[in-house]
Formats: structure tokens, sequence, C-alpha cells
């Protein structure tokens, strides 16, 4: 196979998707465009930072909804990534019935969909929190089963799973949904439906068939393979409708941590995996003691008993804006990280004093990770964020803060690079 597959990262942050396919197969996947823009921020600093790795492909330091669909359409991706923010997509009809539909202004994903309706690409491997699927609170599943429809209406099928990286060998309890997003003309569709007949989706989803997709078939089940059944019986079926409107008003349907959505209908079902990969223990990520500066340790009896603090129980009365008292309640702790455990979800306060950051005892002596330590909690090369280049070419050391912050905001990339090498098996089942 010599055929290369372009690439377009979108919301490329600093560059895990890339580095993901890149360590995948360098050869086969180019990425031949990237957008990453930070709004309210003066500085581009997690642009700046793929620009100093990456300035050979066409950087774009852009708001993405203000990208011409011209530009668009001279990209002949093959494929789109990106990890996108998550907001609210409730959609209503406009005034003129122009379009039929539009999303509130800012919500991010509908740019996506304006990209692939002018590019049009083979596949897309998206990237988003896993509370998507049960969003909002008041109508668990509509804005994912407006995303399902949105890519229904443009010809793409959709596979997705929630992937927990520590339960497939990594050092993070990083619980993220993943898609794989592919164009119903592809060879892979085709011999999808020829399989299974899903030419007439009620045979596909009436007969069960799907079970062999979810369990054996589909690229997420090759990759991460999971119990061949679903937890507690916990599945569904549902038939979207073709009027997204509709569905963001009355949608009432169940979406489990793994699904696939083809032609217009999806099979949702809660798995568990099969438990076969041992994770990485956070003490084996830490860097060697000579190697860590005095700065990340923590000394001051302030600072140690606010993190002890912040770490225990509590219960504390407060009062809500219309002025009604309440007890807000919070469990305990480890008073600091199990270093015989996988880290837990790095957030972007990561390396502030915070009951989310990561507080470790190594030694008898009390710190916090390094920025090296937190790069190889998400599978990044070390010193990965330390130097960005500045739109004149100067190139600077990025502050500690931003690098954990850039962390916190980024993906486990060998998450990435397994789903990578799986569509590059289905690539070559496409005889490229």
């Amino acid at each position: 196979m010599n055929k290369e597959f372009k690439i377009l990262e979108l919301f490329a942050g600093v560059g895990g998707f890339r580095i993901g396919f890149e360590n995948s197969n360098k050869a086969l996947y180019k990425t031949k465009w990237a957008n990453q823009w930070e709004p309210s921020r003066k500085t581009q600093d997690a642009f700046e930072v793929y620009d100093y790795h990456f300035p050979d492909s066409m950087n774009l330091n852009e708001n993405i909804e203000e990208i011409p669909d011209s530009v668009f359409q001279k990209m002949d991706a093959d494929i789109i990534v990106g990890g996108f923010p998550c907001q609210d997509y409730s959609v209503a009809r406009s005034k003129k019935n122009e379009m039929g539909i539009q999303g509130k202004k800012g919500v991010l994903f509908w740019e996506i969909i304006r990209a692939v309706t002018q590019i049009k690409p083979q596949y897309l491997v998206l990237e988003n929190v896993d509370r998507l699927l049960k969003a909002p609170s008041k109508q668990r599943g509509r804005d994912f089963a407006i995303m399902l429809a949105a890519f229904n209406e443009l010809g793409y099928s959709v596979e997705w799973r929630i992937i927990n990286a520590a339960e497939y060998g990594r050092s993070q309890r990083r619980r993220r949904v993943f898609f794989f997003v592919y164009r119903n003309d592809t060879e892979f569709a085709k011999k999808i439906d020829k399989k299974f007949e899903a030419e007439n989706p009620d045979v596909f989803f009436e007969s069960h068939l799907y079970d062999s997709y979810i369990f054996k078939d589909g690229l997420f089940a090759r990759q991460f393979p999971v119990v061949p059944q679903p937890v507690k019986n916990r599945h569904a079926t549902y038939k979207l409708s073709s009027d997204i409107v509709d569905i963001s008003d009355n949608f009432t349907g169940t979406v489990w941590n793994t699904g696939i959505m083809r032609h217009g209908r999806y099979f949702t079902i809660d798995t568990v995996p099969t438990m076969e990969e041992t994770p990485i223990p956070l003490g084996k990520i830490l860097e060697s003691e000579e190697n860590v500066p005095e700065k990340y340790y923590v000394t001051d009896e302030k600072r140690l008993e606010k993190f002890q603090y912040l770490r225990g129980s509590k219960k504390i009365e407060r009062t809500s804006v219309d002025g009604h008292k309440y007890i807000y309640s919070e469990g305990g702790m480890a008073p600091t990280d199990d270093l015989n455990l996988p880290g837990r979800t790095m957030l972007t306060s990561e390396g502030t004093v915070n009951r989310s950051t990561h507080f470790i005892e190594v030694n008898g002596r009390h710190r916090l990770i390094t920025p090296i330590e937190a790069e190889r909690l998400q599978d990044f090369p070390d010193d990965w964020t330390k130097y960005k280049r500045l739109s004149d070419g100067t190139i600077v050391e990025v502050s500690d803060r931003m690098r954990m912050f850039f962390m916190g905001n980024a993906l486990v990339t060998e998450i990435v690079k397994r789903i990578a090498d799986e569509l590059e098996n289905i690539i070559s089942e496409e005889n490229f």
C-alpha cells in the first residue's frame, strides 16, 4: 500500500492526534492541515507549540467559525481528526426555515459538520468527554443523537466507544468517548452492508447481527476488546428522526458506552473491557528523584495543610443564589496518590493547590508531578511542551502552568495510535 492518507487536524491543541497517527504509521498518515485557536486569550500558546513541532504543514491559527468554506474546499483531506469542545448542541428552526436548522452561536461541532460538507473525507476520528453521551441532564443522550443524525444526513456511519486508557494498558484513568466515522460509500461500509445485508437497516437491527459488529467486526472491537455480552442486559435500539429539530425537541432514547449508527438507526450497549491489559502505575512514570527541581516539592506547612483539607471529607453549609441554605458534602480521598495505581484523570488545573491535582509522596517528601510526568501520563514525548515558536520565529520556553494546562486538555496518544493502527488495517482491506 503506497497511498498517503491526508489528514486535517481540527482543535489541534499541541498535536495529540498527530502524534498518535504518526506513531502508528508516519509514511501512511500525513497531516497536511491543522487549526488551533484558543478563544479569549491574547497569546496562542498551544498553537505556538504545535507550530514549533510541525512547521511542515499548513497550520492555521484562526477561529474555525471564520474559516471560509472556500478554504475547506481546497483541502482534499481523506481523514479529519479532532477533540472538539463539549457544548450545548440544541437546535432550532430558523424563522425563515433557512437550512432547516441553526445551531446555537459558538457550538463548534457544527463547524466539523461544515468542514465535512465541504471536504467529504472518507473517515473521521473524533474525541470528547464521556459525559457527552448523557447530556443534557434533562434529556440524556439528546446531544449525541443530534450528532449522529447530522452525520447520517451527510451519508456517514458512526461507531463509538468510551475508553478508559488505564483499562488498555496506559498510565491514566482517563475516560473519553471516541468516534470512528466513515462514509457509507467506502469499501469498509460496503463490506459491512454485504455481510449483514444491511442495505435494509431493519435486517441489521432486528436480527441482532449488530452483536457481531460490536464484539468482532467494528474498529473498536478489534483494538479494544470487551466482554461479549451487555452489562446487566443494558442495550437499546433507536430510529433517528430525519428532522434534527425533532430530535432536539423530543429525543427519548438511551445511549450506552458502546454503539453503532448506520442508515439512520443505532444500536447501543453497555460493555466492559476483557481486562487483559495491565495498566502502568503512576510510580513508573515518575522522573528519577535527582532530576526533580526543588520547586515541585511542597514543604510549606500551610500548603501541606491545604492539600490535607482539600483531599479530606467535608460537609459545608452553603447558600444558593435564591437564599436557600444547603449542605455540600464531599467524600474523602487518600492523603496522597497511590504510586501503585495508574494516575487519576488530569484536569487543566493540574499543578495548582486543588483537590484534583496529583499530590504524591516519594521517599518521605511531598511534591507535585512535573510537566514531563504530566506529558508521560498522556503518552507525549518528554518535554514536548517545553518550547513554542512565536509569530516572528523566536523560540521561547513555555511556563509550567501552561504546560500543565495543555496536558489537562490533551488526550492519551497511545489510544489514538491503536485507533490509527486499526484504521490502517481497514484501509489495507480496501486494497489501496
